[in-house]
């Protein structure tokens, strides 16, 4: 579905604002570079004695620019490398959101 007349994606996702720098590696070893944003969500739930801490991080960005990126290709946020844990998740405007998981040699 493109994108809504009223709004230019690329003005919305310009890195002088709120956008980042994200570079997708993907498992061909192409590597795109693009612009989106990035969020680190940090969940603690707690339901009876169970309790979740959980970080969910996911870069939105246009959909355009992340067709083919796939479960397996690696992105690289702010000095981080991220697994991709899904295939870009489209809302409809234009937009898309990668799911993000630090990686296992990130040395945390």
């Amino acid at each position: 579905m493109p994108a809504p007349d009223w709004e230019n994606l690329d003005d919305f996702l310009d890195e002088k604002e709120f956008a980042v720098s994200v570079t997708v590696t993907r498992a061909d070893g192409t590597v795109l570079t693009l612009s989106g944003i990035y969020e680190d969500q940090y969940l603690d739930a707690q339901l009876g004695e169970y309790r979740m801490d959980s970080e969910r991080p996911r870069v939105w960005c246009k959909q355009a620019d992340v067709n083919g990126v796939a479960r397996g290709d690696t992105c690289t946020v702010e000095g981080i490398t991220y697994d991709v844990m899904t295939q870009p998740q489209g809302d409809g405007t234009g937009m898309a959101m990668l799911d993000l998981a630090v990686t296992a040699n990130a040395g945390f």
